[in-house]
This record gives structure tokens, C-alpha cells and sequence, in this order.
């Protein structure tokens, strides 16, 4: 009997006791505490605007430079996913993490406008494709099959927890404009991150002789048609208070970057523990469709803002959507 009949029978085991198997393995542990910090360093980058604003950028080119990473970490994950499947995910998570250091450190040497700064973002985009492709595929690994689901949402706490976290560091390191001193802190998040990581055994055997799957093919495949498209227009909903809300609070002078993401985090954390079985308990559309509902009630509220209160409540609403949408 072959590694995976074995565990299908054991799921099947602990089902049947009523025993389900356990997530808080150390595997997922340690996987759990290196994503928390490289989530530290990904999301203390929502102030990035304002140090862009301050190389006299217009907020056009401000999106272009931000979503210059997003791409390249988009054309790149094809490419990493076929490395993880061949050559096992902790090399692709030790490589990711190894150019998320060089990347944050890379900012310091940002002092104008120009194709240095989009090589920097570029790197950085690569990193993040490899450190949380990597980092989610291991987790799905190493979570049992019966609690995967919620196994991913309790995974998923590591990198919310940073948006409420980062944001408020990033309030307070900020507070003089300088950025210095900000971007060594996110050289020091990903370093421990990439410490972590180097414990980590390999969750997958490595395909070597696996016949090569195109990336149309698996794209066209009619069981993900709904979930490309879903994913899409959610994501660039929330490009859009990742990328601009730094200015935006800047200019309106309603809250902060902080208050936003704090309240938006803890409600999507909070829920996630408190209720984050009910995915499987009531079935996935039926938890899905509300929480986007949520998301875009606090965008909506996000547009017609005046007092820091109504900012906290819109963080809410998107945190709860994000809380189940994503999982």
C-alpha cells in the first residue's frame, strides 16, 4: 500500500471515531511562524506609496511601479509551480526567501525614478511568487485532507495577522517620513523568516519523471474557469486599497493606514478561529457568497468615508469578506 492509500485510510479512521486528525503539527507550526514573517515584510509595503509620492511620482506611475511586482510575480508562479512539483517546494521557499531579503534591502538604494527601481520591484515580485506559492502549497501538504479547509484559514491567520501588525509599525517608523530605517526593518522580517525556514523538511517527493502539464491546459480545465474568474476581480478589488489607500488617507486626513488594516485583520482572524469550520459544515458557496457581499460593502464604505470610526467599520466588512473568500 502506497504512502497516500495509507493516509486516505487513516482520514477515513479518524472520521469514522470522530477523532479528526490533528492540524497543529510541526511541520505547520514552524511553516506558520516563517510566513507570519515574511507576511511582516509583503504587508509592511502598503506605505510604499508614500515613499513613491516622495520621489515626486504621479499616483499613474505609483500603480504602475506597485503593479510592476504583481505581474512579475503573476508570469512567474506557472513557472515556480512546475519547479515545486520537480525539484520538492523547500527549495523553491529557501530561494524565494534568500530574494526577499536581497529585494527589501535593494530599496535602500532607491533615490529616484527609473529602471533601478523597477529591477528592484521585479526581484521582489519573483520572491514573492516563490515565498508564498511555496509557503501555502507546503501548508496544503502537511494539512489533513478532512480539515483542509479550515487548516488553510488558520494558516491563512500568519499572513492576516501581519496587515493589522505591519500597518501600525509601519504608522509609527513612518512618522518622521523616513524611509530608511523602514526597509532595513523589512530586511529584518524576511531574514528571520528565511531562518525559519531552513528546518523545514520537504512536504513532497519531487516528480522527476512526471509528465510536464501546460499552463493553458490546467488553465482551461472547466472546474477553474469560475475560480480564475472569481479570483481575478476580487484581487483587483483589493489592489486597489492595498496600492492607493497611503494616499488616500493622506489627502482626505479620515484615519489611517493602521486603523484600516487593524480592524480589517482581526475581523478576518476572529473569524477565521472562532468560525472557521463553517465552510465545511454548511458547504463552501453558501459561506462564500456572503463574505464577498461583506468585501464590497466595505469597499463602498471606504469611497464615502469622513470620521476614523466609519474607516474601522469598512476595515470589518473587508475583513470578513477576505476572512472566507480566500480559504
Amino acid at each position: 500500500m502506497d504512502s497516500s492509500s495509507a493516509a486516505g485510510d487513516e482520514t477515513q479512521a479518524n472520521d469514522a471515531s470522530g477523532d479528526a486528525p490533528s492540524l497543529l503539527t510541526a511541520g505547520f507550526v514552524l511553516a506558520w511562524c516563517a510566513n507570519f514573517l515574511h507576511s511582516m515584510a509583503l504587508h509592511s509595503y502598503v506605505h510604499l506609496a508614500g515613499f513613491l509620492e516622495g520621489l515626486h511620482m504621479t499616483e499613474i506611475w505609483i500603480g504602475v511601479v506597485i503593479g510592476t511586482m504583481s505581474l512579475v510575480a503573476i508570469a512567474a508562479r506557472p513557472g515556480i509551480g512546475w519547479t515545486m512539483d520537480r525539484q520538492g517546494r523547500r527549495n523553491v521557499i529557501l530561494v524565494g526567501g534568500i530574494l526577499n531579503v536581497i529585494s527589501a534591502l535593494c530599496y535602500l538604494w532607491v533615490d529616484a525614478f527609473g529602471p533601478w527601481l523597477f529591477l528592484v520591484r521585479v526581484i521582489h515580485g519573483v520572491a514573492q511568487a516563490a515565498v508564498f506559492s511555496g509557503m501555502f502549497t507546503y501548508a496544503a501538504d502537511v494539512v489533513p485532507a478532512a480539515r483542509r479547509a479550515q487548516g488553510i484559514a488558520l494558516f491563512g491567520i500568519s499572513g492576516m495577522l501581519p496587515l493589522s501588525l505591519a500597518g501600525l509599525i509601519g504608522d509609527w517608523v513612518l512618522v518622521d517620513g523616513d524611509y530608511t530605517f523602514f526597509f532595513e526593518l523589512t530586511a529584518a522580517y524576511a531574514f528571520g523568516a528565511l531562518l525559519l525556514t531552513l528546518p523545514l523538511a520537504e512536504s513532497h517527493a519531487p516528480e522527476v519523471d512526471a509528465k510536464p502539464v501546460s499552463y493553458l491546459e490546467t488553465a482551461r480545465a472547466p472546474s477553474l474557469v469560475p475560480l480564475w474568474f472569481i479570483g481575478t476581480v476580487y484581487a483587483a478589488a483589493l489592489s486597489g486599497y492595498f496600492v492607493f489607500l497611503k494616499t488616500y488617507l493622506e489627502q482626505t486626513e479620515i484615519g489611517s493606514v493602521g486603523l484600516f488594516f487593524t480592524t480589517y485583520a482581526w475581523a478576518a482572524i476572529l473569524l477565521r478561529i472562532l468560525a472557521g469550520r463553517l465552510p465545511e459544515r454548511f458547504g463552501y458557496k453558501r459561506v462564500l457568497f456572503p463574505a464577498i457581499l461583506a468585501a464590497a460593502a466595505g469597499l463602498v464604505l471606504v469611497a464615502y468615508t469622513s470620521v476614523p470610526w466609519q474607516l474601522g467599520l469598512a476595515g470589518v466588512l473587508c475583513g470578513v469578506g477576505h476572512g472566507y473568500t480566500f480559504p
